[in-house]
């Protein structure tokens, strides 16, 4: 059976030049596909350069700026149409913020668990080089989606996370509205109403060094309401049951 991890990028060649070939040094028999939504600072070209030494890396190329829902769920559904084998995806962001080493963690958890979480907001998580009004945005914006939602989910909006192949079988992708960090928190709303075995693991979560961060006013907006919506949909699904 094999893992996928799915990296999106856009602009990342810094930082994608020299995380893929950490991933491999590290786990020689992972699959790791990355999206590229046609950055203009040539990451999907190191990447193609990098695949003519890593057999098992994939690019998926797109045409324009997509965003990080579409771009997962894009990898997503190729890699579930295409192999009958995978056992796991695992999310990752490209920047270095989360750390290749606990790949092994969410791997060894997800044969337990039908979602592995790697979590700042439990014990032994944390934050390294964000400052104050970061943090309190994303701890707060932690606390709000779980009130508004009803997800018992201490870190709603981490990206770093292994799903099961056999529970993304059960997705509706069409159905998911959420694009930016959003998407995060509907991700693990729909794997909680479908009754998946979830469970977080702590990790510690690294400021990139390189390149600019994705977040925009545009992303923080939808923080804000996307939370009703999929508290919506989570009181139409128990109505239904």
């Amino acid at each position: 059976m094999k893992d996928f991890i799915v990296i999106p990028t856009y602009n990342e060649k810094k930082n994608i030049s020299r995380l893929l070939p950490r991933i491999f040094q590290l786990y020689p028999d992972i699959n790791v596909v990355v999206v590229d939504d046609n950055s203009p600072d040539g990451t999907a070209e190191i990447v193609k350069k990098l695949a003519l030494t890593y057999p098992n890396l994939t690019l998926l190329a797109r045409d324009k700026k997509m965003g990080l829902g579409t771009a997962y769920i894009y990898a997503f559904q190729k890699l579930l149409n295409t192999h009958e084998n995978i056992r796991s995806i695992s999310e990752m962001d490209a920047d270095f913020s989360h750390d290749p080493k606990i790949i092994k963690n969410l791997l060894q958890e997800i044969e337990y668990f039908d979602l592995v979480i790697g979590s700042r907001y439990i014990a032994g998580g944390g934050i390294k080089n964000w400052p104050l009004f970061r943090r309190l945005l994303s701890r707060w914006g932690n606390i709000y989606a779980k009130m508004v939602t009803g997800v018992p989910i201490h870190d709603l909006t981490a990206g770093f996370k292994c799903y099961r192949a056999n529970l993304l079988k059960k997705y509706d992708f069409d159905s998911i509205q959420s694009n930016g960090y959003a998407y995060q928190i509907e991700m693990k709303s729909v794997a909680w109403r479908l009754g998946a075995k979830i469970k977080e693991i702590p990790i510690t979560f690294i400021e990139r060094t390189e390149g600019k961060s994705k977040m925009s006013n545009r992303i923080i907006y939808e923080g804000i309401i996307a939370p009703w919506k999929i508290r919506k949909s989570n009181r139409e699904y128990t109505n239904l049951k």
